[in-house]
């Protein structure tokens, strides 16, 4: 795995550090938008990216919410597919022996209902070989489950404390919803309880109606909007929680929140991001990821950086 983006004249370091895995760059595909795990290797050149991001997973299978599910918007889109999955068990019989194949690092997205299911599955995460990170996904807002631990420190904290020793082999992620509002406590009760990156932010509940019917366009109402509506609040979201909490316990973060173009990328390593989340733009353009890998390479050089670790958190405010 090279680290290396060459550049004309110049090599650029494009390497980058979470918790204990090393990623080749900093684009990583998020949770959810790019199949179970390896799906999208089929259309996007693995070795060209960070790490990819498996679809949350949970203890038991889940169905998830009724059609519609899904909604394009003028600047985003709207889902409420409610974690729909195989389950544990399934995903372990029919994915995991591909994991060590894959030539990219593997995160394992973990999602529950209950802190015994969340241990159940993170801890079964954790013994599949070739996953170096697992992220704890607290933010899902088309749920009632995981939100009710990412919405309050003291149950996130005691949610936590159970996962982290079920962790020998891999990093713990805990992956932040915006939708409380001030996540600062959050994001330090999550350092505190054994984080060894963040992930900011999940899609922003919201609510889009079909003005002829006067009903709501997705069958539970209310659902999770992404794209490029909640890129700047995802970038005031990164930048704050880097400046006040993440910076000084040297904690790296995911910054994800409409990211379609490599200036979007660009901007959250500039306010303090250490790795860059794909999700909408892969259902946009499957190859986005590598494009926006690319094209940040040349960004690192233009700044007159040898690597792109001198960029993050190097926003200028006046």
């Amino acid at each position: 795995m090279t680290p290396l983006g060459y550049n004309g004249d110049l090599m650029v370091q494009m390497q980058v550090k979470l918790g204990p895995a090393t990623l080749r760059n900093p684009v990583v595909l998020a949770a959810g938008t790019s199949g179970v795990m390896g799906e999208i290797e089929d259309a996007l050149n693995l070795s060209t990216i960070g790490a990819i991001t498996t679809k949350s997973i949970t203890k038991e299978p889940r169905i998830g919410n009724e059609p519609v599910r899904m909604v394009t918007l003028q600047s985003g889109m709207m889902n409420a597919i409610g974690l729909a999955n195989e389950g544990i068990d399934s995903f372990i019989e029919n994915h995991a022996q591909s994991v060590p194949s894959l030539d990219t690092v593997v995160i394992g997205s973990v999602a529950g209902d209950t802190i015994e299911a969340y241990v159940a599955v993170a801890s079964a995460m954790d013994s599949i070989l070739g996953i170096d990170l697992v992220e704890i996904n607290v933010s899902c807002p088309n749920t009632q489950d995981g939100l009710e631990f990412g919405g309050c420190p003291k149950s996130l904290t005691m949610l936590l404390n159970e996962i982290r020793p079920a962790l020998s082999n891999s990093g713990m992620l805990v992956k932040l919803s915006a939708a409380p509002g001030d996540i600062r406590k959050h994001a330090q009760a999550a350092i505190d309880s054994g984080a060894d990156a963040l992930t900011l932010i999940n899609t922003i509940p919201s609510l889009a109606i079909d003005i002829e019917s006067r009903t709501p366009k997705l069958s539970r109402g209310i659902g999770g909007v992404s794209g490029t509506v909640i890129h700047p609040v995802a970038v005031r979201v990164v930048h704050e929680i880097y400046r006040d909490v993440a910076k000084d316990a040297n904690i790296p973060i995911i910054g994800t929140g409409g990211v379609l173009r490599w200036e979007d990328a660009a901007e959250f390593i500039l306010a303090g991001a250490t790795a860059v989340g794909i999700g909408t733009a892969s259902f946009v353009n499957p190859a986005s990821a590598q494009n926006i890998a690319k094209k940040l390479t040349s960004w690192v050089k233009r700044q007159g950086c040898q690597s792109i670790t001198e960029l993050i958190g190097e926003l200028k405010l006046p």
